[in-house]
């Protein structure tokens, strides 16, 4: 909400109001890679468990990830944390995210991870393309305020 109370008529501010912490992609992050376990995060990230407890449940808040219980054997009851179909089309910008650090900050090591087509094993890159799939150069974009005129599909 904004100063008054509205919601932002923005779209990237509405999106950060959920995704603009940074544990929040982190943790989207490491779903991706398939934990689920709250124990899981907290080893992989380094996070503390009030901040760990707080992101999770903006995500679950969100609807990018949903709770289902679990319980290991001689164990109490427990929730794991799974991606959600919207958190799936999270996919697009960490993809993105990784790849602008990779050609932007690279590590002299490498890259930690790679973009990979699951089918064919070929590597990804994130680009732009516009409705008959034709890829369009980055400096080509440009985002326009929406009038009645131009967010209308023609």
């Amino acid at each position: 909400m904004d100063v008054d109370g509205n919601e932002p008529t923005c779209s990237i501010e509405r999106s950060l109001q959920i995704l603009g912490e940074r544990w929040t992609l982190l943790i989207l992050r490491d779903a991706f890679r398939g934990l689920h376990r709250f124990a899981d995060f907290r080893r992989s990230l380094g996070i503390a468990p009030n901040l760990l407890s707080t992101r999770l449940r903006t995500l679950v808040d969100a609807g990018l990830l949903e709770t289902r219980g679990y319980q290991e054997p001689g164990s109490r009851s427990r929730v794991g944390y799974h991606l959600t179909p919207s958190a799936m089309r999270l996919r697009l910008i960490l993809a993105a995210l990784q790849q602008w650090g990779d050609e932007e900050r690279p590590r002299p090591a490498g890259p930690s991870s790679l973009r990979r087509s699951r089918t064919t094993g070929r590597p990804l890159r994130v680009a732009l393309v516009d409705e008959t799939g034709a890829e369009v150069p980055q400096d080509d974009l440009v985002f326009l305020a929406a009038t009645p005129e131009v967010s209308q599909p023609a």
